[in-house]
């Protein structure tokens, strides 16, 4: 991979903010000493510290001297850190990237200038281990850069270009996914508690098996339901399972929690 040879600012170094860091580092896209990440407490960030991660409390003065700044705080928080960032904002050579839910590009180009670039990109926790599912939109960044977002997010996963009225949505299916495959999992070992196994091996097996169901669609590039016809055969204890499931709601459940986490994630962010 080329080097990126520019700095990278990344405003809220939580979770998503530190592990996109350190993918970046990882998969050689950049060196520590090129991107910058705060915290109000930096006391939190010292390990990275010695790895060679600039660390600082002051969001002005990094976002001054960077290429590249990724927003990555709670919508909540978004507004507070626009007003600190906005005097030194360089539209001719600054890309932002979002990864706050239910901001719209145009909500932070309003606090920040109109000719200023913006990306928004939603990652999920798996970004953490580098299996992220992440979107990313715009309205008005150029194709040059958004390539550029593109190849930083492929460092720590996959990644899907979508449109931008799409994002809340993604947050959904993606990022609240996560929390959604984990609760099947959960279910899944308790099943085999009440089946005979111990809870460590029930869970060993749950987690085995939902990874090697993701990974037949993702190898074999099928759908769901050509592989559930594999194992499901007539009369079979398969097909019985699935359909006590059904008649309790299992897919409806799943669609219903999705779609309410996306009218959810819409309303997270006040504009005022």
């Amino acid at each position: 991979m080329n080097k990126f040879k520019g700095s990278i600012a990344i405003l809220g170094s939580g979770n998503i903010g530190i592990s996109l860091a350190k993918g970046l580092v990882k998969s050689n896209y950049a060196e520590p000493g090129q991107i910058s990440l705060t915290r109000r407490n930096i006391s939190g960030l010292s390990a990275l510290a010695e790895q060679g991660f600039v660390v600082s409390d002051d969001n002005a003065a990094v976002v001054a001297n960077a290429d590249i700044v990724v927003l990555a705080v709670l919508p909540q928080q978004l507004n507070n850190l626009l007003a600190q960032i906005e005097a030194v904002v360089d539209d001719k050579k600054q890309v932002f990237i979002s990864v706050a839910s239910g901001v719209s590009c145009i909500d932070i180009r309003s606090k920040l200038g109109e000719n200023v670039q913006v990306i928004r990109a939603m990652p999920n926790t798996a970004i953490a281990i580098g299996q992220s599912m992440t979107c990313v939109a715009t309205d008005n960044a150029t194709a040059e850069n958004v390539a550029e977002v593109i190849r930083m997010f492929e460092t720590v996963g996959s990644v899907v270009k979508i449109n931008e009225d799409l994002m809340t949505s993604a947050t959904a299916l993606c990022a609240c996914g996560i929390a959604f495959f984990l609760r099947a999992i959960r279910a899944a070992s308790q099943g085999g508690v009440e089946i005979g196994f111990h809870a460590d091996e029930a869970l060993k097996m749950a987690v085995q098996t939902a990874k090697g169901a993701a990974d037949l669609l993702l190898l074999m590039q099928s759908h769901p339901e050509q592989e559930i016809d594999k194992v499901t055969s007539p009369k079979g204890c398969t097909i019985a399972g699935l359909n006590e499931m059904e008649h309790n709601g299992f897919s409806s459940s799943l669609i219903k929690g999705i779609k309410l986490s996306a009218i959810k994630a819409g309303a997270l962010y006040t504009k005022e």
